[in-house]
């Protein structure tokens, strides 16, 4: 039997990494789209594999460290996401994190969201990323609904290997309309990048929506207007659902929050009763109280 997923008649295909900072800075629009969307479209995460295994190693790691903790300001600038006061490094691969965020995908979708988000929060939040597999399973444990054995066999699989190749095969496959992007306004308009070996892949995030009347790509950092546009041009009428969820119901929903993620999914009197507030370079990430409880922000960091 065909899963009902499968019937429906939109598919949202995003192409992220769990350590790009534009990705992280569009998550208030992404979690906001796929709460608004959820049930009525298929959405898929492909995995491009930002660092990847064959990278050259930087000559002068701490300079490295330096230039692209600039560069997260940078972006965060843009964005109003949080980032780490202090960089340890720059993420030596993307290949632990994707494994595990591919891996969790076995357990459910929601499961699946918050795995992802702590994976993105060890960067931009406590400024270490989760760029080996033993950092990547810890910094998820004690995400709700989680076998933490199960998750670890599954990301150090051969399926779940070949599921991250096969994505980081199809983000270099990106189609036409993304090789040239007009600015449009965006620090990021997302035009394809070129890849050592004289090929392309999708610069990060992007966003394909394929439906009746066919395919848009939204390429970069985009507002959640550029997203809707999208899907009603391939499936006139669609529209994300409003938001109903009072502050302190939004945050135990999504467990954590940005400062522009509540604005946009948790508007009014803020903060909730019990809201945990972990300060950041770029302002404070508010967690719920459960989530606070196993958040490696809130464990005792050892010298």
């Amino acid at each position: 039997m065909t899963p009902p997923e499968e019937r429906l008649p939109v598919e949202v295909v995003e192409y992220t990494d769990p350590l790009c900072p534009w990705a992280w800075g569009s998550e208030p629009v992404f979690r906001r789209l796929r709460a608004g969307l959820a049930g009525r479209v298929r959405w898929r995460r492909v995995y491009c594999l930002l660092f990847d295994h064959d990278d050259d190693p930087a000559p002068d790691p701490a300079a490295e460290t330096a230039w692209y903790a600039r560069y997260v300001a940078e972006i965060g600038a843009h964005t109003g996401a949080p980032r780490a006061a202090r960089l340890s490094r720059v993420a030596a691969s993307s290949w632990p994190a994707s494994l595990v965020a591919r891996a969790a995908e076995r357990q459910g979708a929601e499961v699946a969201d918050r795995v992802l988000r702590r994976l993105r929060e060890t960067v931009f939040v406590l400024g270490e990323p989760a760029d080996t597999p033993g950092l990547a399973l810890a910094a998820v444990r004690g995400v709700p609904g989680l076998d933490p054995a199960r998750l670890g066999a599954d990301a150090a699989g051969d399926a779940v290997r070949e599921e991250v190749r096969a994505d980081r095969a199809e983000a270099r496959r990106p189609v036409p309309e993304v090789r040239s992007v007009p600015a449009a306004g965006s620090p990021h308009p997302g035009a394809a990048k070129e890849t050592d070996d004289g090929g392309y892949r999708y610069a990060l995030p992007t966003v394909l929506v394929h439906g009746p009347r066919g395919r848009r790509a939204v390429p970069g950092w985009r507002p959640l207007t550029a997203y809707t546009a999208a899907l009603d041009a391939v499936c006139p009428g669609l529209r994300p659902a409003p938001e109903t969820l009072s502050p302190a119901e939004a945050l135990e929903r999504r467990r954590s929050l940005t400062e522009p993620e509540r604005a946009l999914l948790a508007p009014g009197a803020w903060p909730p009763a019990g809201a945990v507030r972990v300060d950041t370079a770029g302002g404070p990430l508010w967690l719920h109280p459960e989530e606070a409880a196993t958040h490696p922000a809130t464990r005792p960091r050892h010298p």
